[in-house]
């Protein structure tokens, strides 16, 4: 009986596992095909990326560097003579034309000069003409004139008609000297802040002058290129004049356009930097004397260039590379080589092909081989960012 009883006992503890294991097996089971199925669909599920064009067009090469807006002329305007300032004729800020008035200084004083002047030239004039008379009547007399008397008389009129050459130059120089009493503008551009209030006394020995003028239009910016590109900047000077672009300091807004017109004559050695100056007509006065701005010196356009967005290509511990999105809708890595980078697009020797779509956003959750979705950039401003596809 007791070894029926203890057979009994292991037939219900082997029982009891066998189901246990069962119920064990039949739930974890059902755990590993549900991991296995999931691992499936994500396998099958696509990453959404944002893709552009690999595009084939002209592309513009440009050297950047910063530079210094300078007025074309600079007129500092100090009064020429003596005297109380009784007019001011301007505002300030105000844009001026050559030859309008700036300011008037008390001209009666000179007003006097000229006219005493004047009146010596008559008085000498008169006296001429008395002593032309006297000369006509020695000449009648004749032999009962005696030759030192006819000398002398001649003499008299020569020196007569010098003192009125010289009455001429006295009002010729108190007629300047009246006309520097209207101080007028010897440029066009824009006048700056006013030193001296009417009322003032000036004097022509002083430094300080009326006012200061700049003139704006055309206006001047002075910037530096590296010297290792002096060969290309005078070759391609030696063209046409090159294009320059003047740009906020934030590189946001393009302020004018104008052209090249000065390489200076020497290398900076201390800096390995040329100075340039190029001209920009300055129209809508868009440039400011003392502003600064970045610059762009259009050197080279390269014709028929392989170009990407900036965005699409990435840095490694192998080099550059970019992912293209093939037939299949998958990424693949290509290692490219790229030459010139400006305005975000750069230009693709190797690499990449006109044709192909790159990945440019959503890189972090890629890799080689991967099952892209992909939405298309836009560069049109009144379409939506990206399309769907």
């Amino acid at each position: 009986m007791n070894k029926s009883r203890t057979t009994r006992w292991i037939l219900l503890v082997l029982a009891a596992v066998g189901l246990g294991y069962f119920g064990w097996q039949r739930f974890h089971g059902e755990d590993h095909a549900t991991a296995a199925n999931n691992a499936q669909k994500a396998a099958r599920v696509a990453v959404r990326v944002t893709v552009a064009p690999v595009e084939k067009a002209d592309f513009p090469v440009y050297l950047t560097g910063l530079g210094t807006v300078q007025a074309f002329n600079t007129v500092v305007v100090r009064s020429r003579v003596d005297g109380q300032i009784d007019k001011i004729a301007f505002k300030e800020g105000q844009l001026v034309n050559q030859g309008d008035l700036l300011a008037e200084i008390d001209p009666r004083p000179y007003q006097a000069t000229l006219d005493q002047a004047k009146a010596k030239k008559e008085q000498d004039e008169a006296n001429l003409a008395n002593t032309n008379l006297d000369l006509q009547r020695y000449i009648k007399l004749g032999e009962f004139a005696t030759r030192q008397q006819l000398d002398t008389q001649r003499s008299t009129v020569q020196q007569l008609t010098a003192q009125i050459a010289a009455d001429a130059a006295a009002i010729a120089n108190a007629q300047t000297q009246l006309d520097y009493t209207s101080i007028k503008t010897p440029i066009s551009g824009v006048v700056g802040l006013r030193q001296v209030d009417i009322g003032n006394i000036v004097n022509a020995a002083t430094q300080s002058g009326i006012v200061t003028i700049t003139q704006i239009e055309p206006i001047a910016v002075i910037f530096t290129a590296p010297e290792e590109q002096l060969p290309y900047i005078n070759e391609a000077q030696a063209i046409a004049p090159l294009r320059t672009i003047a740009i906020t300091t934030d590189g946001k807004k393009p302020l004018a356009e104008g052209t090249l017109a000065v390489v200076n004559n020497q290398v900076d050695t201390t800096s390995g930097t040329i100075r340039l100056k190029a001209v920009f007509d300055n129209k809508d006065h868009a440039l400011w004397p003392g502003q600064s701005v970045s610059t762009r010196l259009l050197v080279q356009t390269i014709k028929g260039a392989t170009v990407v967005p900036d965005d699409a290509i990435q840095h490694g511990t192998e080099g550059l590379y970019a992912f293209v999105v093939n037939q299949d809708s998958k990424a693949e890595l290509r290692k490219i080589k790229v030459s010139q980078s400006i305005d975000g697009r750069s230009v693709v020797e190797q690499g990449l092909s006109p044709g192909q779509q790159v990945i440019t956003s959503g890189h972090f959750k890629v890799q080689n081989g991967t099952l892209v979705s992909t939405a298309v950039a836009s560069s049109d401003p009144a379409q939506p960012k990206v399309r769907q596809e």
